[in-house]
C-alpha cells in the first residue's frame, strides 16, 4: 500500500500480480474490469454486493427543505440519488479485531 495508507488500483494489482502471478498488465486489466462492472451495474440502478465484504446500495432521496447556516434562509433541496456503503458483518468483524 501506498504511504499515505491509501489503497489505489495499482495496489489492487499490484497484489493480483504477486498471489496469483498474473502479469502487471494482466493483473491491471482485471481490477479495471471489475470496476467497470461494478460502475456500469450501480449506473442502472443495481445494487452490488460482494458477499463477506458489503454492500453497495442507491438510495433516492426525497425532495426536501434545507436551511442555509449562513443566513438561515430555507431552500429547497432537490430529490437525489445516493450511494451508500454497508459492510458485512464478517468485515465489521475485522475491523473491530484490527483496531
Amino acid at each position: 500500500m501506498t504511504s499515505a495508507s491509501t489503497l489505489t488500483r495499482a495496489d489492487l494489482a499490484d497484489s493480483l500480480h504477486r498471489e496469483i502471478g498474473l502479469s502487471r498488465s494482466e493483473s491491471s486489466q482485471l481490477v479495471e474490469q471489475i470496476l467497470e462492472y461494478m460502475s456500469d451495474a450501480l449506473s442502472h440502478g443495481q445494487n452490488v454486493k460482494i458477499s463477506g465484504f458489503g454492500s453497495f446500495v442507491l438510495r433516492d432521496k426525497g425532495e426536501r427543505v434545507g436551511r442555509n447556516p449562513k443566513t438561515g434562509v430555507e431552500v429547497p433541496i432537490a430529490p437525489r440519488r445516493v450511494l451508500t456503503f454497508r459492510a458485512s458483518q464478517m468485515l465489521r468483524d475485522r475491523i473491530v479485531k484490527a483496531g
